[in-house]
């Protein structure tokens, strides 16, 4: 029986299985080979008692014992290789993301800034558009002012009388030529009689050229027209201008009064042409436009 068992044929090989002490040693031929390191170099040999050697059974397991370890190995370094190459993948990829986040976040910034820009030069340009508004408006209105205040003045010359008679509510007492003891030799001008302080005014606009006490004439204002002429205001209570003064017509030069040689209030009025050759003052109011 025992000598059946030790001849029973391996299914494997279909050799005659060797004896239990020659599988002892194959099996720890295997496991040494198994043991070695995964870069597929065999290790050494578990050292058998001399003058043991493999089957062909055990050589062939020890050496498909060395391939798949090599195999193992090699599979294990492709692993490690598949995840250092992922490893630095994903490493690369969370660096681009943080570069792109970067630069996404100053792209927002400049975003930002070139938007707040844009609004302060708009509304920059909106302020000194209002203000170039409000600076035209005002120059307008200004240059109607103007305007209206010259179209008041033309207005008011083009109203204003063109000669006026020297006093108002008065009475003729003496005319030019007229003798008399009261003067020296004939009247040369026209008294007008009106109560005192009664305001004496310019007949014609001019300037005024005297404005003093003169003798018999007592308080006298004379103004020279635009033609040449003088106009002669005397016996006055009072002077309301200066000499160098302009003066339109009915201005008040002065009031009625009884300064000088007079028996009572009024203004002695004398027409000079060319400022020095008295004419009748009658006459030339009329052909001037008043009738005293």
């Amino acid at each position: 029986m025992a000598k059946h068992r030790s001849l029973r044929r391996s299914p494997v090989s279909g050799l005659q299985r060797p004896g239990r002490g020659a599988q002892l040693v194959g099996l720890t031929a295997a496991l040494a080979a198994a043991a070695g390191t995964a870069a597929g170099v065999a290790a050494p040999t578990t050292p058998v008692s001399a003058g043991t050697s493999l089957n062909p059974a055990q050589a062939e397991a020890l050496t498909a014992a060395r391939v798949e370890r090599r195999d193992l190995g090699s599979r294990d370094l492709s692993r490690f290789e598949l995840s250092l190459s992922s490893t630095q993948k994903a490493v690369q990829e969370a660096k681009a993301a943080q570069v792109a986040k970067a630069r996404a976040a100053q792209l927002a910034a400049n975003a930002t800034l070139t938007e707040r820009r844009a609004l302060a030069l708009a509304a920059a340009k909106a302020q000194a558009a209002k203000k170039a508004a409000a600076l035209k408006k005002a120059a307008a209105a200004a240059a109607a002012a103007k305007a209206a205040a010259l179209a008041k003045a033309e207005a008011a010359r083009a109203a204003a009388p063109r000669i006026v008679l020297p006093t108002t509510g008065y009475h003729l007492t003496a005319h030019f030529g007229q003798g008399g003891s009261r003067w020296a030799s004939n009247h040369t001008g026209l008294d007008f009689a009106a109560p005192m302080g009664t305001p004496v005014r310019s007949v014609l606009p001019g300037e005024v050229i005297q404005a003093e006490f003169a003798g018999a004439y007592g308080r006298q204002v004379k103004v020279r027209h635009a033609d040449g002429t003088v106009t002669s205001y005397g016996h006055m209570s009072e002077f309301t201008v200066n000499v160098g003064d302009t003066v339109g017509a009915g201005t008040q030069v002065g009031s009625i009064g009884m300064s000088g040689n007079t028996t009572g209030p009024h203004v002695h009025f004398e027409v000079l042409l060319g400022g020095t050759d008295q004419v009748d003052p009658e006459p030339w109011l009329r052909d001037h436009g008043v009738n005293p």
